[in-house]
């Protein structure tokens, strides 16, 4: 009764905001089709549990497990990635079918599936339903933070099954022991370790039926067992005689800790078979996130756009910890969060840039939390995550990102250990592995014959993650560790080839590579080329600005990167998509350069690239990601940008101005404050900025900074038909705001 006195309370406090539900304008499809590898299934935010549907066949356009240009279902998996290149997870898979359908194919490894059709499929904030065709079984999806809800509405058929299938892997997936036992002819319970991209990954669950089966096969591999089963390859098959439109609801609690997690996660959170309550509460879940920020627009796909990028940036990071508390942690151990909730599934490399920062504005009760959890990796690790997921370090990417994410949230209030986080910032710049040492000797990272050697990006962006540390020591008293990391942050310098203007690997005798061709996607470069990377030095742009020639020079060679367009005959990887001229949107290196016009008193040239990339990057369709979505940070860039500023150094306190997609748009924060971003002379024919006022006051910075919108109030764009540029004040290099 209390739980449901709780739902109508919060859905009451929503409604009363605003008639019209800010979910209804999200669209879980979009980034299914194309680069973006998302998934369409139902969440909350930030939750363990992400239900969605599984293709069942492997390969790049399926990591997500689901590709909108396929046709059929293999079941229902509880955990996904959002918008990664990884190809992990899928745990627990579970398949209602029956006997108006018995086809196997190869692809998916004989397994029951079924046609569908996205005529009889949708999806919303919280919920997915599909209709399989084969077998004429409805099936919808909801989920709380660790319990993932499905119900199966059923024809007549005396031969009904459901499938939970724990040897089902895809991609880079690959379970390694599973159990199942049988608790009694409602629940069962078991376990789910695996490796792939993270080594050792453990799921426990719990699932519960609201209809008792008749009877069961349980198998070990393809031989049949009794009450319990164990091995890699384990499944069961649950027995029923449905009667035409009965329904079936199954619970599946989890945790990655223990069953007895698993079962806190159940008796928390599902204690009833009522889906349509879970349905309604993950609805008001979201809408309360959503309505955190609202815009005002008449376009349709804006909206819809804005709502779900709003939506895609809280799918990561998610829990590692269950409801006691417990995970598995970094090291193997079990572990217990105290006082805190553990998170994992860090993209650093992707969102310290501005996901995170975000976060900072909108999700102000996560971020202590989310920041405890990086600091428990570190202590169970001895340094900071690189990319971590499911309580493992995948040391995918590079730098130490975790370094950003720490120092902003310091400088911006939040409550943790400093001394702790101080120590662990300087664990991370100081390791004995990822070239490092190497970097620490000669100032740049040395160029290598590994495929991924990346040497020209590892030294960027160790030089700014230095220039963090830098400020973190500074703000401590530890002036000559200060001093150390800030004489490190200009090591960005050393690679600098004054010949050619850009940054270019080095051996060890200090000699540039050779052949050099600035555009071509070489192993010096991550996922990028020598085009895309020329930009990364955030904490020191004045530098950049005078290593290039100065303003005049820099100005051109930014004209330059949004023009040189690749040719029919070059050679793009996978990962250039979202060009425009070398600018690469679909990847994150690129993301914060058409702001540094400002920097060179430019800022209407910052407001038509960054208005071109909002309007033909993003689409309201399944390929409407130009890129893989990355745990949040491409939607993180939309929601910023499309408000009007973008944290281009993402630990400096600093949003750089760009240009606002609405008439208005309001954050709400807490303590009743909001502030409110608004416009004068608004329309089509009006794309440049002509002056920006704060409170009323004409503003002569290019800049915003974190308190200012911490503390509430009115950002107004004054809109114009012509270029309006001037010289306007940018961030001083050294200094934090």
């Amino acid at each position: 009764m209390g739980y449901r006195v709780l739902f109508i309370l919060l859905f009451t406090s929503v409604i009363s905001h605003s008639q019209t539900r800010l979910t209804d304008w999200v669209n879980p499809f979009i980034g299914t089709d194309g680069p973006g590898n998302t998934y369409p299934g139902a969440t909350i935010p930030y939750g363990m549990v992400q239900l969605s549907p599984d293709i069942g066949t492997p390969g790049w356009d399926r990591i997500a497990g689901y590709f909108y240009q396929d046709s059929i279902i293999s079941g229902f998996s509880h955990t996904h990635l959002t918008g990664t290149g990884a190809g992990d997870l899928y745990d627990i898979l579970v398949m209602p079918t029956n006997s108006k359908f018995t086809k196997r194919i190869a692809a998916n490894g004989y397994r029951p599936f079924a046609a569908f059709d996205h005529k009889e499929e949708k999806a919303s904030a919280g919920y997915y339903q599909v209709k399989l065709q084969d077998s004429e079984i409805d099936v919808e999806l909801t989920a709380t933070a660790h319990t993932g809800v499905q119900r199966y509405t059923f024809p007549k058929d005396r031969a009904s099954q459901v499938y939970v299938d724990l040897g089902y892997a895809l991609n880079w997936d690959k379970a390694t022991n599973t159990y199942i036992k049988v608790v009694n002819n409602t629940t069962i319970e078991g376990f789910r370790m695996s490796t792939g991209w993270a080594k050792d990954e453990r799921i426990y669950f719990v699932m519960q039926f609201s209809k008792p089966f008749e009877s069961y096969s349980l198998f070990e591999g393809k031989t049949e067992v009794k009450v319990d089963a164990t091995g890699a390859d384990t499944k069961i098959i649950l027995h029923y005689a449905t009667a035409e439109g009965e329904q079936l609801v199954v619970k599946t609690a989890l945790s990655t800790a223990n069953r007895e997690g698993a079962y806190a996660s159940m008796n928390t959170e599902a204690t009833h078979f009522d889906f349509d309550v879970y349905r309604k509460h993950a609805e008001t879940v979201w809408e309360n996130e959503l309505q955190k920020v609202q815009i005002t627009t008449t376009d349709a796909d804006q909206k819809t756009l804005f709502y779900t990028m709003l939506y895609q940036s809280m799918l990561a990071p998610t829990l590692l910890s269950d409801p006691s508390g417990a995970y598995k942690g970094a090291d193997g151990e079990v572990m217990l969060a105290d006082g805190f909730k553990r998170y994992d599934t860090f993209s650093l490399w992707d969102t310290f840039r501005a996901a995170h920062p975000l976060y900072t504005i909108i999700q102000q009760e996560r971020v202590s939390d989310i920041i405890k959890s990086l600091l428990a990796h570190y202590q169970e690790t001895g340094l900071l995550p690189v990319w971590s997921m499911q309580g493992n370090e995948t040391n995918m990417m590079l730098g130490y990102h975790a370094v950003p994410v720490v120092v902003d949230a310091f400088f911006k209030g939040f409550d943790f250990d400093a001394e702790l986080a101080y120590e662990a910032c300087k664990a991370s710049a100081t390791a004995a592995d990822r070239s490092i040492p190497e970097y620490t000797e000669l100032g740049y990272v040395i160029a290598s014959e590994e495929n991924e050697d990346w040497s020209v990006s590892k030294t960027l962006e160790y030089a700014y993650d230095d220039w963090c540390v830098a400020q973190f020591a500074r703000a401590l008293g530890k002036n000559a560790e200060c001093n150390y990391f800030l004489n490190r942050s200009e090591n960005w310098k050393k690679l600098h080839d004054k010949q050619t203007n850009f940054f270019r690997p080095k051996t060890r005798e200090n000699e540039f590579v050779e052949p050099f061709v600035a555009k071509e996607y070489t192993r010096f470069y991550s996922e990028s080329n020598a085009w895309q990377y020329y930009w990364f030095v955030p904490q020191d742009i004045p530098g950049l600005i005078k290593k290039t020639g100065g303003k005049k020079a820099f100005d051109q060679k930014l004209d330059s990167m949004f023009t040189l367009y690749p040719k029919p005959t070059d050679k793009l990887p996978i990962f250039s998509t979202g060009m425009i001229g070398q600018y690469n949107h679909g990847n994150e290196p690129s993301h914060h350069v058409a702001y540094l016009y400002n920097y060179v008193a430019k800022p209407s040239k910052a407001q038509k690239y960054i208005r071109e990339i909002l309007e033909t990057q993003y689409k309201n369709t399944p390929d409407g990601h130009c890129g893989n979505e990355d745990c949040g940070q491409m939607s993180s860039w939309y929601v910023f940008s499309s408000l009007g500023f973008y944290p281009v150094n993402p630990a400096q306190g600093v949003y750089v101005l760009g240009i606002p997609l609405y008439e208005q748009a309001e954050i709400r924060l807490p303590q009743n404050k909001s502030f409110r971003v608004s416009t004068k002379n608004f329309f089509e024919t009006n794309p440049y900025v002509k002056a920006v006022f704060l409170n009323g006051e004409k503003f002569k910075r290019g800049f915003i900074t974190h308190s200012e919108i911490a503390n509430g109030g009115e950002l107004l764009f004054e809109m114009t038909s012509e270029p309006t540029d001037r010289k306007i004040e940018m961030p001083k290099p050294n200094k934090i705001y």
